[in-house]
């Protein structure tokens, strides 16, 4: 019986402090990474369920010590694979509905990538051209938040590999990267620039 009411007490606690309660309406959140800082904020009107997600992923460390890996320039940068395969397997295929267009995709504002409609897990894109012409026209691209601080640093990012260290998302070309992790990029493609730490700021 005690068994029993340890387990119900830690089911109420986890819905009463769990992860699924909604982000702040406003936050912003700062990125340390090998290239300088930059911090976004995020606009939960914008993009509730993004917003949440976002949260989320931050309070639980998981963008921290992993890479930007999709860096093309005037078009984007990519990051949003953990580098402990573990976490990044049991997040991969969580997904969130998607959130109807408010914000556009022009530069600065981030938004989640995604496979197709109603596919949004932990990657994320930040805009470095105006991308409005094509990503406001498919489904799900829609922005969450805008780089506020740094987007200098956001453009200074390794972007030698291009599509090369991560492209291929919707083709599905990313299982090594989740299999790998860390050990996987660093080996492949060392010159990319490290994600460190990603913290909520008040």
């Amino acid at each position: 019986m005690r068994v029993t009411v340890t387990a119900l007490l830690c089911l109420i606690l986890a819905f009463a402090f769990g992860h699924d309660r909604p982000s702040p309406e406003v936050f912003r959140v700062r990125f340390e990474t090998t290239a300088g800082s930059f911090v976004i904020e995020v606009h939960r009107a914008w993009s509730p369920h993004g917003a949440d997600r976002f949260y989320e992923l931050v309070r639980d460390g998981y963008y921290n010590d992993s890479r930007f890996f999709r860096v093309v320039p005037g078009h984007w940068a990519q990051f949003g694979i953990s580098g402990n395969p573990r976490i990044a397997e049991r997040w991969r295929h969580r997904v969130i509905p998607d959130d109807p267009l408010v914000e556009h995709n022009a530069p600065g504002f981030v938004a989640f990538a995604n496979t197709g409609p109603n596919t949004r897990s932990t990657e994320v894109y930040i805009d470095t051209g105006d991308n409005s012409a094509r990503n406001d026209q498919e489904n799900g691209f829609a922005p969450f938040g805008k780089v506020v601080e740094g987007l200098d640093t956001v453009e200074k990012l390794y972007s030698g590999y291009g599509e090369h260290s991560g492209g291929g998302m919707r083709a599905g070309h990313q299982d090594a990267m989740f299999a790998g992790g860390n050990a996987y990029m660093d080996r492949e493609f060392p010159k990319l620039d490290k994600l460190i730490r990603a913290s909520v700021v008040s």
